[in-house]
């Protein structure tokens, strides 16, 4: 793969997993373009890359809304072009016994993590198979595998990112698209600071670069090889 012929679209790109893929797409001379909704977040972290003389375009962006996600869309293709990678990233996980979780939870959950799976891909989808080309990754997790006490919101949202891209994958295929669903376990990332069931030993789990890196080296498969699903976990956690 020639890194410096590629366009990768990161969501969620400020922080944790998000923003180490980004980092690691301008470092093999890619240029990126990432979504976030924190304008302020957005702003330092565009500058960051273009100080450093990669090519990048920042935006804010709430995936949840179609319109926004549309706005997205068409000032990538404008001022980047057609996409080659995208990278499905933004999530929330909301974590409460079940008969203690609101709807409120429960709508955001599923609507950050799947509604936003859905439009965000649903944006940048026809300019691939119209081009013949392209590599859709989607940030699952284990526990899209596993049930979390606790996490019903948040593992039901994750295996829906599976099921929805292993059909994707079967759709897309034949008109020279490829889906990844990466399966995560537990990162060293904000995600554990808030009210999560989870207590690992931070620095012995994996952090946000070995993720982005396990990534980056499976889309290097030449283009009629496909990894539609990678799990990375911590070795001894």
């Amino acid at each position: 793969m020639d890194w410096h012929e590629q366009v990768a679209v990161v969501t969620g790109g400020t922080r944790g997993i998000g923003k180490a893929l980004t980092l690691d797409f301008v470092r093999r001379g890619a240029a990126v373009a990432f979504c976030a909704r924190d304008g302020q977040d957005v702003e330092r972290h565009v500058a960051g890359l273009l100080g450093g003389g990669h090519r990048a375009l920042g935006a804010v962006c709430d995936v949840r809304d179609e319109a926004s996600v549309a706005a997205f869309a068409e000032r990538v293709k404008s001022e980047l072009g057609t996409p080659t990678i995208l990278v499905n990233n933004a999530g929330v996980g909301r974590f409460a016994p079940l008969g203690e979780m609101s709807l409120m939870a429960w709508d955001e959950v599923m609507d950050t993590n799947l509604r936003g799976l859905f439009l965000v891909t649903r944006a940048f989808l026809p300019a691939m198979t119209a081009r013949g080309h392209g590599t859709i990754v989607n940030v699952a997790s284990l526990a899209g595998r596993n049930g979390i006490a606790e996490g019903a919101a948040y593992s039901a949202s994750k295996h829906g990112v599976l099921g929805f891209s292993k059909s994707l994958m079967l759709e897309v295929r034949k008109l020279g698209v490829r889906v990844m669903a990466i399966c995560p376990g537990s990162v060293n990332t904000a995600f554990l600071d808030g009210d999560t069931p989870f207590d690992p030993d931070r620095a012995r789990i994996l952090f946000p670069e070995d993720v982005a890196k396990a990534t980056l080296d499976a889309l290097e498969l030449p283009e009629r090889a496909l990894v539609s699903e990678l799990d990375i976990r911590p070795a001894n956690p």
